[in-house]
């Protein structure tokens, strides 16, 4: 609770520092204003995830699509004296799924290593996947080549993110034996944020033309606490639905 009250208060920090007046002595510059162009707004992104420095024990049963969602309110500061230039920052929540085959991930285990077991002699699950949800705060520095026409607009954003762990989970459904035949037709779901690194920190960049754009996102920190296991590292790589 902490974590997320330390989030919130950060957010409406910069909002309030960005809002403020300059109290420079310097005369007053001309206000440029963007008529067409929205203060705040949603960023909407859709991404396949991967880890990288993942040993080959647990890379060779990473299968499928592993994929993501990130969904931020953000707040746009156009520069006074260039409106080609901004500054974006919000509030949302960015979820990662890792898919897996025939390998089992033990959230609960009292183990001070976070264990990967192989199930491919034994009964294992026919979908399978590693989940968590962070509830983020994201800056991005922007240039908009037509501030006052954005949806016809080149855009560059660079910047980062700061996020606080809210749930990791696995789910595995359809209980299968070591042939691929069905035993039973269930759920199983286990919660867990033990072994899985509180804060995180996200390098990103995207680049578009209008209200899409392509994005990359790097977590800098390990997704495992120090000693939990491997130093992997999450990216993605996907689409920007946005207005700016």
């Amino acid at each position: 609770m902490k974590k997320i009250v330390f989030v919130v208060f950060s957010c409406m920090l910069f909002s309030y520092a960005f809002s403020q007046d300059s109290t420079s002595s310097a005369p007053a510059k001309t206000k440029i204003t963007l008529p067409n162009r929205p203060g705040d707004h949603f960023l909407i992104q859709l991404s396949s995830d991967h880890w990288t420095g993942m040993p080959d024990s647990i890379g060779s049963h990473q299968k499928g699509l592993s994929r993501g969602l990130n969904i931020y309110f953000m707040l746009d500061k156009p520069f006074r004296s260039s409106p080609k230039f901004s500054i974006g920052f919000g509030l949302g929540i960015s979820t990662s799924n890792m898919v897996f085959k025939k390998v089992n991930i033990d959230l609960k285990s009292v183990s001070p290593h976070l264990p990967f077991t192989h199930t491919d002699s034994t009964n294992h699950f026919k979908k399978y996947k590693f989940s968590t949800g962070f509830l983020e705060v994201p800056i991005e520095f922007r240039y908009s080549s037509k501030p006052l026409q954005p949806n016809k607009s080149f855009k560059i954003a660079i910047g980062g993110r700061i996020g606080t762990l809210l749930n990791a989970h696995t789910k595995g459904k359809i209980l299968q034996d070591k042939n691929g035949n069905t035993l039973a037709n269930y759920t199983e779901k286990e919660n867990s944020k033990t072994f899985i690194e509180g804060t995180r920190f996200v390098a990103t960049a995207r680049v578009g033309y209008g209200i899409f754009s392509l994005f990359g996102a790097y977590q800098v920190n390990p997704i495992l606490k120090d000693g939990a296991g491997p130093a992997m590292h999450l990216y993605q790589v996907g689409i920007t639905l946005s207005g700016l």
